[in-house]
């Protein structure tokens, strides 16, 4: 890993970046370089309107249209996102830290990782006056892992960030009215399946599109894990889909054909 000398000099580029379209790029191959990581992303979501990719480098697996896809509808499910935007949580997190039980079995994770390559991430979570920032390195070659040496240096470094980000994006001219299109999709996310399912199994559901194992979910609900299964196995019939792999598809096409009004169930326009 780098010295403090290295980081001096990344704070200096960063600061002579400030206020300009080059900053997230140097920001962020600064910190790649720092941690000897294999992938670094900055994204910026706002409290409304789509997440925005401010800065991917060149990684060596993940093709530069995985992440367009995330933007439109999967970043719902990313536990990164979720802890900053449902849970208030901000600062230096591993995906092991965040994720629930069962979330490498879930079709988000075989499909996203699986396409990223990453063999392990961990992400800086800046909060902003509108909405956050997430700086995200991965790991992609086989067996690398980030330490705990690495997660310390990330939290020895994250004040300076944070503060390097905040400013930057202080310093910024507003960008004009987003869309509510991030509300909606939330609203989305809460109604999927709502036209064809009993509430208790639109939970299960949700649920399972966000990684949580059948123990967790029985819990969660506070029902039984059998109950739990055969709520499952009555959606799954209901929406006409045998796996999760179906389920998850079926998902990210239906909020990418959402067109309808808030609260109302994307099926509806899908089919």
């Amino acid at each position: 890993m780098g010295t403090l000398s290295d980081f001096s000099r990344i704070v200096a580029d960063t600061v002579s970046a400030m206020g300009h379209s080059e900053f997230s790029r140097v920001l962020s191959d600064g910190v790649q370089e720092l941690m000897s990581a294999d992938d670094i992303s900055l994204i910026r979501y706002y409290q409304s309107g789509a997440p925005t990719i401010e800065y991917t480098g060149a990684p060596k697996r993940r093709g530069k249209t995985t992440l367009n896809r995330y933007v439109k509808g999967p970043f719902l499910l990313d536990p990164f996102y979720r802890a900053a935007s449902v849970h208030r949580q901000y600062g230096v997190f591993k995906l092991s830290t965040l994720a629930p039980t069962g979330f490498k079995e879930s079709e988000y994770f075989r499909t996203w990782y699986h396409n990223c390559g990453f063999t392990d991430e961990c992400g800086m979570l800046v909060k902003l006056d509108d909405g956050f920032v997430n700086l995200a390195l991965g790991m992609t070659d086989s067996g690398r892992r980030f330490t705990k040496r690495h997660i310390d240096r990330l939290r020895v470094i994250f004040p300076a960030i944070e503060a390097l980000i905040r400013q930057h994006w202080a310093a910024v001219p507003p960008a004009t009215a987003k869309s509510d299109l991030r509300n909606r999709l939330h609203s989305a996310l809460g109604a999927f399946g709502s036209s064809v399912l009993t509430r208790r199994e639109q939970q299960v559901i949700e649920l399972i599109l966000l990684g949580h194992s059948t123990r967790l979910v029985a819990e969660k609900l506070g029902i039984s894990a059998e109950t739990a299964k055969l709520h499952r196995k009555h959606a799954y019939a209901k929406l006409d889909i045998s796996s999760q792999a179906e389920l998850f598809y079926l998902f990210v096409d239906a909020l990418a054909s959402h067109t309808g009004a808030s609260g109302e169930d994307p099926l509806l326009s899908y089919h």
